[in-house]
């Protein structure tokens, strides 16, 4: 099993057409943005430009939370309203555009992977998923099978894995947890 920790501090921004976008990682690693080649990539961004059209990726999977606001958007024409940390699921070919300015939570999953999943928890989890993401929402202790992790807000933890060990999973506060099966 690979635990690796992603600070937020340390990721550096990159420009799309609303604002900033902060690539946390991209899987696997030799897989590229530009390219559309990943199974899986996170990130979060800065919604700054009203209105704003989101980068449509064809053959893509997405969930998206806002971290400081509700989210007024357009999904193919049909609006619709998302609450603070409310999980927002769509195709990410889909023409969505957003009428709210803030700082999101994006992660984008290839259509080939059929077994995904995001929440936010803040209990015991027990899992055994080949991909784990933890996403700090505020300051936290995230505690892996009794090993602690102290996190920030936005910072974010992802375990590999690949033997399908049981994980226990420990919260002190609301994290978003995600799972994703090859």
């Amino acid at each position: 099993m690979n635990i690796r920790f992603l600070p937020k501090k340390n990721v550096t921004a990159s420009i799309w057409s609303g604002g900033l976008t902060y690539e946390y990682t991209i899987y696997p690693k030799t897989a590229s943005y530009a390219d559309r080649d990943f199974v899986f990539r996170i990130s979060s961004a800065t919604i700054d430009e009203v209105p704003s059209e989101f980068t449509k990726f064809k053959g893509y999977y997405r969930y998206l939370v806002m971290l400081d606001n509700s989210l007024h958007i357009e999904i193919n024409k049909e609006k619709k309203v998302y609450e603070k940390y409310e999980i927002m699921e769509f195709n990410s070919d889909d023409e969505v555009t957003s009428y709210t300015k803030g700082i999101d939570f994006n992660w984008m999953i290839s259509e080939k992977i059929p077994h995904h999943k995001l929440e936010i928890t803040n209990g015991n989890q027990n899992c055994d998923a080949q991909i784990l993401l933890l996403f700090s929402l505020q300051t936290t202790v995230i505690t892996i099978n009794e090993k602690h992790y102290s996190l920030e807000p936005y910072d974010l933890l992802v375990i590999e894995n690949q033997e399908k060990e049981n994980v226990i999973l420990d919260f002190s506060t609301e994290c978003l947890f995600g799972m994703l099966d090859f």
